[in-house]
């Protein structure tokens, strides 16, 4: 049997609006926000008294999104500086084609958007660059060049 598709990547934040704000920035669409709580919650996650807050974010295309999680109980763990470096093991970042990477990056800024590197170019071909943006989750921007 195979998979169908990748449905989501899941990311704990705790400023939701924040959250929301920049990605809508980066020209995602905002889906829907729920709570998430009770017995399924609390059976998926492995976790007892899940209530948490969550808010789906798309593509324009419809074939990516983003879930958005705020816990509000049991409480959220911190794992460390949220300034970890981009070779850290577990999932680094989540990378998005753009139209205009440098423009991106400006639009992004307002909302605590930080180059971790700078802009690079790959030959001919893209330009890319990592941000680091709300909760120091590392986005990746890639322009394919004409």
């Amino acid at each position: 049997m195979a998979i169908q598709r990748m449905d989501n990547v899941g990311i704990v934040v705790e400023d939701m609006d924040a959250a929301i704000a920049f990605f809508v920035e980066l020209g995602m669409e905002l889906e829907g926000r729920a709570v998430a709580e009770g017995p399924v919650a609390d059976q998926c996650t492995g976790l007892d008294g899940v209530r948490c807050d969550i808010a789906m974010v798309r593509t324009p295309d419809g074939h990516s999104r983003l879930e958005l999680a705020k816990y509000h109980s049991p409480a959220v763990i911190g794992d460390g500086p949220r300034n970890r470096p981009h070779n850290i093991l577990g999932t680094h970042r989540v990378m998005f084609a753009v139209d205009d990477l440098e423009d991106t990056v400006a639009r992004l800024r307002p909302h605590g958007a930080e180059l971790v590197g700078e802009i690079a170019r790959f030959e001919d071909s893209y330009l890319l660059c990592y941000v680091r943006g709300p909760e120091g989750i590392i986005v990746g921007l890639a322009e394919q060049l004409r």
